[in-house]
Parts: structure tokens; sequence; C-alpha cells
């Protein structure tokens, strides 16, 4: 049985294969091949080169999701999502997308609960215009009325097509309202109709001021860049932003779930019963972060997984199972979602689920089961870092969700230690009756099931 780093020279070999990059870039990012500053306005700086290829990539981390927001004004952070494509002082509405497309640069966005992203990717000779395009969006977004009701009416658009469309997104917007009551994970990132209806201009512009602020900002730029290049530029174009005061801190704890809370949501254009199981777990960098993440891929990543393999593959209960466990700055939900099988129970389905997961925290897992999930993690990572994207996505990602970029080069040391007895130990202390939420999505023809699903599985009551 191989541990996880006798797999070390397979896991690279994959990695770099498919990446398309040499096997010298992949390897030679560690920890002192990053460099930082912190600029005067407060604004954070990681630098990566890597020569590799004649690409670049600058990915901005805003410290701000819909945790930052309040009742009243859910939904800013997604709503400045599309706003900052809008145009501002030097480039205009939709110069952004097209400056940058003309350079041979593309771009993407994304907000979640806890941060919003900007990533731009593009050949290294367009440095400098990377930083014109940014710096005029941070500093001189036009935040025009008109501009203000035209997104608006396209966020309230998605916010009804998504759920019209998306069981998922039904759902999971039930169960974690009703799993939070007190944290602002209790709304959706896209946030509140009425909420969204209601922003004030000044509401708008209270927001960026505030969070598209440098201080409130990490940014990192990998690829064929110097770093004396990219502080220079930084220092020019970033620099003369002015810092604002600190964000207000989101300080709302999460009181202890004492009960177990269910939900029951009518679709008519619902065919087969949906079921999502969610438990309240830590935050990403607390001491059982390694455990559940492992634990989650041996529940449910890859067709050998014991959801896929119980519930699909045996009992044919189910079309779809998957997991979600988010990187979060505040403890979140460990979340199950399954969808029935043709003429399978709501009953059916959901002790299924309650039964597998409880196998974990009565009889724990293999040896086997815990170094294939481990090789797995290993061939991911290197997999990862061995792109300039990959790269620049997890130095970002590590320094704001688990304090520091530099531990990013020590997971691997990390996931190693965790034992199958630390898999038991987090499945018996976050997987039980009292802490979860259930949550159930049906067409309304199988009420008399769900009314009576609320046993453990196997007699068990956890």
């Amino acid at each position: 049985m191989k541990s996880w780093f006798t797999g070390i020279v397979i896991a690279l070999s994959l990695a770099i294969g498919t990446a398309g990059t040499s096997s010298t870039a992949a390897a030679a990012t560690s920890a002192d091949d990053i460099k930082t500053f912190t600029l005067d306005n407060g604004m954070k700086v990681l630098v990566l080169e890597d020569h590799s290829i004649p690409n670049a990539n600058m990915y901005l981390f805003w410290k701000v999701g819909s945790r930052n927001e309040v009742p009243g004004i859910t939904g800013l952070s997604h709503f400045f999502e599309h706003m900052m494509f809008n145009g501002s002082k030097k480039y205009g509405p939709k110069m952004f997308d097209r400056t940058m497309e003309a350079a041979g640069g593309a771009n993407n966005a994304y907000t979640t609960e806890n941060i919003t992203v900007y990533t731009d990717w593009f050949p290294s000779d367009a440095l400098e215009l990377m930083f014109d395009l940014e710096a005029d969006r941070i500093a001189n977004l036009s935040i025009d009325p008109g501009m203000v009701e035209s997104e608006r009416g396209v966020v309230t658009s998605e916010r009804s097509t998504g759920l019209e469309n998306s069981n998922f997104r039904t759902i999971w917007e039930e169960v974690k309202g009703s799993a939070f009551r007190a944290h602002p994970y209790s709304w959706s990132v896209i946030g509140h109709e009425s909420d969204i209806a209601a922003w004030s201009q000044q509401d708008v512009e209270d927001y960026h001021r505030t969070y598209y602020a440098p201080n409130n900002a990490v940014v990192v730029i990998a690829g064929d860049v110097k770093f004396k290049d990219v502080k220079k530029m930084a220092e020019k174009h970033f620099g003369p932003i002015p810092a604002q005061p600190e964000p207000r801190a989101v300080v709302t704890t999460e009181p202890e779930q004492k009960g177990e809370r269910r939900v029951y949501v009518q679709k008519a254009s619902v065919t087969s019963p949906n079921i999502m199981l969610a438990y309240h777990v830590p935050e990403a960098g607390s001491d059982d972060w390694q455990a559940l993440e492992l634990l989650n891929d041996i529940l449910a990543t890859g067709r050998s997984s014991r959801l896929q393999n119980s519930l699909i593959d045996e009992q044919q209960v189910a079309t779809q199972v998957f997991t979600h466990l988010p990187e979060s700055f505040d403890p979140n939900l460990f979340m199950f979602y399954a969808v029935a099988a043709p003429d399978v129970s709501v009953k059916t389905l959901e002790m299924a689920m309650i039964t597998e997961i409880n196998k974990v925290a009565a009889e724990g897992v293999t040896e086997d089961e815990l170094t294939k999930v481990k090789n797995r993690k290993l061939v991911d990572f290197h997999r990862t870092m061995a792109t300039i994207n990959g790269k620049a996505n997890t130095i970002g990602t590590y320094e704001l969700f688990y304090g520091d970029f530099t531990r990013l080069f020590s997971a691997p040391e990390e996931y190693e230690k965790i034992t199958p007895a630390d898999i038991q130990r987090v499945a018996q202390a976050y997987f039980r009756k009292a802490n979860r939420t259930v949550g159930v999505l049906d067409s309304g023809e199988d009420t008399d099931d769900i009314k009576v699903a609320s046993t453990d599985g196997e007699g068990e009551n956890r």
C-alpha cells in the first residue's frame, strides 16, 4: 500500500501531462519564490515569477462577500461583480473587456459568501495595461444611476431565472435560511429580491467606497513578469488610490444548533424528489479542516466514493449525489445533495443517505480509503500548481482563508498526518442529528413520506 508521498512521481507526471508545462515550471515553486510588498495605502501584492510561458495573470481578491452585507442591502457584493465591468473614468462602458481582448487578454470574476475575485489573463507585455485597467475601475468606477437601474434589472432577472431553473439553488436557499438564524450566511449570495429592489444610490456608492478600497484587497500576479517591474507599476497605478477606514467586522457567531431542522419546498416542475442534508462545521483553516476535506472526498469524490457506490450503483435509490464543503472565513455547512431515482420515495432516499453518513461515525474508514483520497489530493495539488493560473489562485486562497500563503507548501504534510481515527472523530463530532438541517424539494405528491422521514436509518439516533 503506497503512502501519499510514494506517489509523488506519478502525481507530478500526471499533473505535468495535463497542464502541458515543463517539469521545471511545475516543481520550481516554493515559498521563497513568492515575493510580497504592501503599498502605503494598505494593498498587499504577492508576486511569483514563472517564465515557463510568455503569459501572466493578475488575481484581485477583494475581502467582501455576502457575509459583509446586512438586511436591507443583501446582494450588493454580487451586484458589483456586474458593475465593475460597466465603465469608469478612462475606460468607458464595455471598454474594459474590449481593451483587454484587443491586447490578447481575457478575464472573469466570481462572488462568494466571503470574497469577490477578479481574474485577468494576458500576454506578459500587456502587464502595464492590466494595471491601468484595474486601477481605473477601482478608483473611478462609474456608478451612474441609469447604469445602477439597468444592472439592478439584470440581477433581479438572474435571481428569478436561477431559482426557476435550478432545483439545487431553490433548496439550498431554504436550507441555508433555516440552518443559519443569526449569521449572514443565512442568505444567498445573490441577495433577497426585496433588498435588490430597495438599494439606494447612496447604498451602492458607500459599498464600493468601503469594500473596494486598496486596504481591503490582496493582489496576486504570477507568470512571465519581474518583481521590480510589478512593484514599480503597482506603486504608479495602485499607489495613489487612497485607503479607506477598515470595513465593519463581522462579529455575529451562529448559536449552536440543538435540534434537527426540516424544510419542505414544493415545486411543480420537480420530477423526482431532491434531498439536502446540511451539518454545521468549522471554518477553513481550523484544526479539523483537513480531516473534513478528506472525509468529503471519501464520501463523494469519484465513482468509487461511498455515496456514489452505495446510493447509485448498489441500492439504485439516487441518480445524482454530491457534497459541498466551502472554504469560508466563519463556520459553515457540510452539505449532502441527492436526486431520487424514479419511483424512489423521499423517505427511502433520506434514510439511505443518513445510514451511509452514520456508518463513518460508527465504523470509521479504512486505511486504504484514506490513502486513496490522500493520493488523489496530492495529484490535484500538483496539477493545480503546474500552471500559472492555478498557482495564482492557490496562493491567494491560502493567504486569505488560511492566514498565510506559505501554508500551501506544507499542505501535503498536513494531509499526510490525518489518520482514520481523525476521520471518524470529525464524523462523530459534526454528523449528528441535532446538528443537521434537512431540506426536501418535491412536486407535492410525496408529502406522507416526508412527514415520517425523521429517523436516522437502521435505528440509529445520533
